[in-house]
């Protein structure tokens, strides 16, 4: 038995553009709108800190993936919160905006983290009178104003 040579035939059909776009819509707002870019504003914060400052093993990198998704969530809901804008969550353009908003927040995360630990590691065999003085000293330090 032969096989048939296998054909296939293009037919020129479009989607009608405007059912694609609600249809787009209702599966954003089903999948919950403001999960989802909570969800995208903490991945791209993520991405952005750890190809700025590679991580120098796993297990910093690890770290500053967590501290980046900490600070997006519990920073950008606090900075929601403080200014009131939970209005934003019922138009398209404040859920974008809610995303900017939540990434500038994870930002500055894994630099906090990253500088604390380089603080407790470089004071690992120091006593607690030693890292209080050297914690007071950069307090008092006379800033650079120039």
């Amino acid at each position: 038995m032969a096989l048939k040579p296998f054909t296939y035939h293009m037919e020129a059909t479009m989607t009608d553009p405007a059912s694609s776009g609600v249809a787009g819509a209702a599966a954003f707002k089903a999948v919950g709108g403001a999960s989802a870019v909570v969800a995208g504003g903490t991945t791209l914060a993520a991405v952005v800190v750890m190809l700025m400052t590679p991580p120098r093993s796993k297990r910093e990198w690890a770290v500053g993936l967590i501290s980046t998704v900490v600070s997006s969530i519990a920073g950008g809901a606090a900075t929601i919160e403080h200014f009131g804008l939970q209005h934003w969550v019922n138009a398209p353009f404040g859920l974008c905006a809610m995303g900017g908003l939540i990434f500038a927040c994870g930002l500055p995360g894994w630099a906090i983290v990253r500088w604390v630990f380089n603080f407790i590691d470089r004071n690992r065999d120091a006593g607690i009178d030693d890292v209080t003085r050297e914690f007071l000293d950069i307090q008092h330090r006379p800033r650079d104003r120039g």
